[in-house]
């Protein structure tokens, strides 16, 4: 039976209707409504899975709204974990695949992240939102379907996810829409093309209409990309009125106060809170509830609004105390937690605090460390006490000059505390015996506890690094039995504090002498980590009134500072003399210590059981423990 003109003419109005339906103009919404209008979150990636609600995080809204302004041309955001700010970012890539479609460039810090990314975040949300699964496909290769998990395609448009590391696919394809996710991670170069958000910006020229979204936890104050990028824009900071005074603040931790107890729980801290932390208002000084707070009136507020007119640019700034997914109780129990680690706690302050970290911390003038010096006490007869009770194991570290040798007698505790013994000077040049003489005085000194029981030093570590190398090598070839040991710092990332020692020639090449090379720039670091450190116990630096720790001392161990460099290749970490601190030996005397001990690797169960007397009843010898990275004969 012949077919009816109008099923006919059905046929071909659904043949039409879907060749046209890519033409069909936007809907005229912005992220936001389209994202309460169609975006369904997802049960891998959401706690709270099912329709999205942007009054859920009303921080959010705007800069959602940003990307659909005409006006703007780059939105940047700078935000802790558990914020919202990658559902912000995939809202606005599933409004270009659903309303105003173009090539997407979706960079993230590696190519195994964009994979990851792309099975975990953009399938699911392609899967469950209807609006999405019927346009998004994977991309054909020679007529056929391709299975990747890094392009996209659908009508009008393209997307592209790739690594910041991938030259490549960075500088390959013109491409209207870049999404940069985690920009502080990014590689430093693009292979050798340089800043891999120029080199993707650069595909953008020929678009009038391009826009750019660049996202990112901060990281390191002056060495942070995204905060580069906050200054170029408005600078705008989500702020909430006081219930008291009216004034608009935006929440930092320095305004919340709280109260809290440590207990010991096998010779771990553990912190409870005993009050409800609280917001004090640095207005009216009033104390406000979270619960106030969070029930406050809140808005976006631009420190620099010019910037809109002049480069485009809406740049918005949140940390985790506007989060509704994290407490605040939470917040400060996971600063008491890290408050001892700076690792830790730089971990805390970029991804809760939503703060830069600055490398020398919140710490430290040398008039602060002058005054965080300490009484170790008196024995019963009158005479100080040279060693605390907590330093178990005693190093020394020497550095060579021309003229001089400088040292420190550095005692160490379990856990990375250290207690400054003496810092020491002994005039006359390094090729006398009169100078190792007086330095053999140090090393062989018996240093008194209390108690009057004492320690001698373990080991000692002697730069050989200057213009008196041959002779440093003699004379601690002649004190190996004391474990005075010649050592080499070098420089450079990525180099081992303590490396496995040589034998080197001496003069005549028959004598040899064993050196030790030291990785100088992970002993730096591991000593400005520990000043960072507030309260005594784990990585706490103790130092002594008197004994030489004056304030010439303070501003050699504070004289440097971890910079990032540009170089003919890209950037890397170096150190470098902060002006007015040119005296740097009594950092490398701290450094050199700190690598005795390293060498050393002592066995902090036996020495604590030998310094409480649980060890003096005989005994059968036991095994030494095997000392790092195969030290000399002479262990």
């Amino acid at each position: 039976m012949a077919r009816s003109d109008e099923q006919r003419l059905a046929d071909l109005q659904a043949t039409y209707s879907r060749a046209v339906r890519g033409f069909l103009p936007p809907e005229g919404l912005t992220v936001s409504e389209w994202a309460d209008r169609y975006r369904r979150l997802s049960p891998e990636s959401s706690a709270e899975a099912g329709p999205w609600r942007t009054s859920r995080t009303p921080y959010l809204k705007e800069p959602m709204d940003a990307f659909t302004d005409p006006r703007v041309r780059k939105v940047v955001i700078v935000a802790g974990s558990q914020i919202g700010k990658t559902e912000c970012e995939l809202n606005c890539l599933a409004y270009i695949m659903d309303q105003d479609p173009g090539t997407v460039l979706f960079i993230q810090p590696t190519l195994e992240d964009a994979k990851k990314f792309s099975r975990l975040r953009v399938e699911p949300m392609v899967r469950d939102c209807p609006r999405l699964r019927r346009k998004v496909h994977d991309t054909e290769r020679g007529g056929k379907q391709a299975k990747t998990v890094l392009q996209k395609s659908f009508p009008g448009g393209m997307l592209m996810m790739v690594g910041s590391n991938a030259a490549s696919a960075l500088a390959s394809t013109p491409a209207r829409y870049i999404i940069g996710d985690e920009r502080d991670r990014w590689a430093l170069s693009a292979g050798r093309e340089g800043d891999p958000w120029r080199l993707a910006e650069a595909r953008q020229t020929t678009f009038y209409n391009a826009k750019a979204i660049e996202v990112s936890t901060p990281t390191v104050k002056g060495a942070s990309n995204i905060e580069t990028a906050y200054a170029s824009g408005t600078q705008e900071r989500w702020v909430t009125r006081c219930p008291e005074c009216g004034e608009w603040h935006d929440i930092q931790f320095d305004d919340i106060r709280f109260k809290y107890e440590t207990d010991r729980v096998n010779g771990r801290k553990v912190h409870r809170l005993t009050s409800e932390p609280e917001w004090l208002c640095p207005s009216c000084g009033c104390l406000v509830s979270e619960r106030r707070m969070r029930e406050a009136p809140s808005r976006w507020r631009a420190d620099n609004p010019g910037a809109l007119a002049q480069t485009r640019v809406r740049s918005f700034w949140l940390n985790a105390f506007c989060s509704p997914w994290t407490s605040w109780s939470r917040i400060c129990l996971d600063f008491l937690d890290a408050k001892d680690d700076p690792q830790r706690l730089q971990v805390v302050y970029n991804t809760l605090f939503g703060r830069l970290w600055e490398d020398r911390g919140d710490l430290v003038s040398d008039d602060e460390m002058m005054a965080r010096r300490e009484d170790y006490g008196t024995r019963p007869d009158g005479t100080p006490v040279e060693l605390p009770d907590g330093a178990l194991v005693v190093t020394v570290g020497v550095d060579v000059q021309d003229t001089r040798l400088e040292y420190e007698v550095v005692g160490h505790g379990r856990w990375g505390e250290t207690w400054g013994i003496e810092k020491g000077v002994i005039m006359g040049r390094p090729d006398t015996d009169e100078v190792w003489e007086r330095l053999d005085g140090v090393t062989s000194h018996v240093w008194r506890y209390r108690d009057g029981r004492g320690v001698r030093a373990s080991v000692t570590c002697v730069d050989s690094g200057g213009h008196y190398t041959q002779e440093v090598y003699e004379r601690c070839r002649a004190r190996q039995a004391s474990r005075v040991f010649a050592i080499k710092g070098k420089g450079g990332e990525g180099i081992p504090y303590v490396s496995v020692p040589t034998q080197v020639p001496i003069r005549d090449k028959r004598i040899k002498c064993w050196l030790y090379t030291i990785g100088v720039d992970a002993g730096k670091a591991q000593i400005m980590s520990s000043l960072k450190v507030q309260e005594p116990g784990p990585k706490y630096c103790h130092f002594p009134r008197g004994r030489g720790y004056d304030e010439g001392y303070f501003a050699g161990l504070l004289s440097e500072r971890l910079v990032l460099s540009k170089t003919g290749t890209g950037s890397r970490w170096r150190w470098e003399k902060i002006p007015g601190h040119e005296r740097n030996e009594a950092l490398d005397c701290r450094n050199y210590a700190l690598a005795a001990l390293e060498m050393l690797n002592p066995d902090w169960d036996a020495i604590e059981r030998s310094r409480s007397g649980a060890d003096r009843a005989p005994s059968r010898p036991k095994r030494q423990r095997r000392r790092r990275d195969r030290a000399p004969d002479e262990w």
